[in-house]
């Protein structure tokens, strides 16, 4: 795996262990106006790789140093999420300029270079998240275009089949269980939608989306 180092000031040390793998997308024009962002100190981001288009890797920040990708995020009860996880950027326009399919090559650079960290980490399949899913009310990264269940399929991240439960549960409180923040329920069911249920993005709970999350509460375990 070819691997380019371009160093960010932008980390600091972690208070915790890794458990965790946080996927991004850069919402730029182009990798390269990404790269120059994240490598600037003024700009107080960064992450650990950013994979450009092509499928070309750039390592900012050393895995074991806490990347600041996360910014205000929750997940089970904790808030400090760069501390205890990995965040890979993902070069895609985003939704503020353009949103658009990932490419096959930046998806393959990015399953190796994903399944290493979770191997090298033991990183549980249920910690590999979106943005939205950490930060619900402030992200749509990397969205629903991201092929979760395609990957899933490939061994790497968590995919429940719907499966009816008869769960009469608040969705809100399934959600919480789950380890989202639940502060605007709204916001928690679209983020679950963007990473479950691509095909629905109204953020409004139906059958299906009640199953997914019985299913997905029974194998999501806090830490």
């Amino acid at each position: 795996m070819n691997i380019i180092q371009s160093p960010s000031p932008n980390f600091n040390e972690r208070q915790c262990t890794i458990d965790m793998l946080v996927v991004h997308y850069t919402d730029m024009p182009t990798a390269k106006e990404a790269l120059a962002w994240m490598i600037n100190p003024e700009s107080q981001v960064s992450a650990h790789y950013l994979i450009d288009e092509q499928g070309q890797i750039t390592q900012l920040v050393e895995e074991a140093k806490r990347a600041w990708h996360a910014g205000g995020s929750f997940w089970q009860g904790v808030t400090d999420l760069n501390s205890s996880s990995i965040g890979i950027e993902l070069a895609n326009p985003g939704h503020t300029c353009g949103y658009r399919p990932f490419p096959e090559a930046q998806l393959e650079a990015f399953l190796a270079l994903a399944q290493e960290i979770q191997i090298r980490w033991e990183i549980p399949s249920s910690r590999i998240l979106g943005h939205s899913d950490i930060a619900p009310q402030r992200k749509q990264d990397p969205g629903h275009l991201f092929p979760w269940k395609q990957l899933a399929e490939r061994g790497f991240g968590l995919w429940p089949e719907p499966i009816m439960t008869g769960n009469e549960e608040d969705p809100a409180d399934l959600l919480a269980k789950v380890g989202y923040d639940v502060t605007s329920a709204p916001h928690a069911i679209l983020a679950f939608q963007r990473h479950f249920q691509p095909h629905k993005l109204d953020g409004i709970t139906d059958q299906e989306t009640l199953a997914l999350q019985g299913l997905l509460k029974l194998h999501t375990k806090p830490i």
